[in-house]
């Protein structure tokens, strides 16, 4: 399994991932899962993967080699970033066709999802949430993040912390404790977490990191999180058991 996430503010876009694969519990791997396009100066597109790897991997491997052999359409010419997620579904599609029958004789499931982010000449940044179909959708200012693998344990923070306001600096921090709540509930999701942070209109990708097993900001983070957590719970007012148990609807 894996977890990736994207969050798009006014100032800019986080985009972070994990880089644990399994095959079983006795087959555990360490795969890069996010990944940077971009062309300094000109356009920015980063993408994340989740699902089967050997299929997003082979989908990558497409969209490199139409940038090699300079493909008529590639990801340095299409003309917009909802062009360019919809070209990433389409490789994602050439590939499951292909391969599909012979993983579904042997009940393998073939499905992958991809996080496209980043912004082109002419646009706003943007983000796209690419499904194993192709099809794609787009964030909202109303929720102005996406995930992909499993996204359940990481999701709350995001949903009482995040706004379109937020800086990108707190929207950081707070992909990466989203990161690290996974991390906590799941074992198929762990170190290390490559996060990039891009500023809007700056077509450079100045931020970047790989936070590995150990890192003392990533212990750091944990350990306040879930000391203020602690604490948050400690002052929770105790049930009134005699009270609530006569309370009517209209006091609740």
């Amino acid at each position: 399994m894996t977890y990736c996430l994207g969050i798009l503010t006014k100032f800019g876009l986080v985009m972070a991932a994990d880089s644990r694969t399994n095959a079983g519990v006795d087959y555990i791997s360490t795969h890069q899962k996010l990944f940077d396009f971009s062309q300094p100066g000109e356009r920015i597109v980063l993408i994340c993967t989740a699902g089967n790897l050997s299929i997003t991997q082979a989908t990558l491997n497409l969209l490199r080699r139409d940038l090699q052999t300079q493909a008529e359409l590639n990801l340095h010419t299409l003309p917009s970033l909802y062009d360019i997620a919809r070209y990433v579904g389409t490789k994602s599609r050439e590939i499951q066709d292909q391969d599909r029958p012979w993983m579904e004789r042997d009940h393998i499931d073939s499905q992958c999802t991809f996080l496209v982010g980043g912004q082109v000449p002419g646009e706003e940044p943007g983000l796209f949430l690419v499904y194993s179909q192709g099809n794609c959708i787009q964030v909202s200012k109303d929720t102005p993040f996406l995930q992909i693998g499993e996204a359940k344990y990481g999701k709350p923070i995001l949903d009482r912390i995040l706004s379109f306001d937020t800086s990108l600096n707190a929207a950081a921090k707070c992909a990466l404790l989203s990161l690290d709540s996974t991390m906590k509930s799941n074992i198929s999701v762990g170190p290390p977490i490559n996060l990039t942070m891009y500023e809007t209109d700056t077509f450079k990708i100045r931020y970047e990191l790989k936070l590995r097993s150990g890192t003392p900001y990533l212990l750091q983070i944990r350990r306040m999180w879930e000391g203020a957590l602690r604490e948050a719970f400690d002052n929770t007012p105790d049930i009134d058991w005699e009270k609530q148990a006569f309370a009517s609807d209209e006091d609740l």
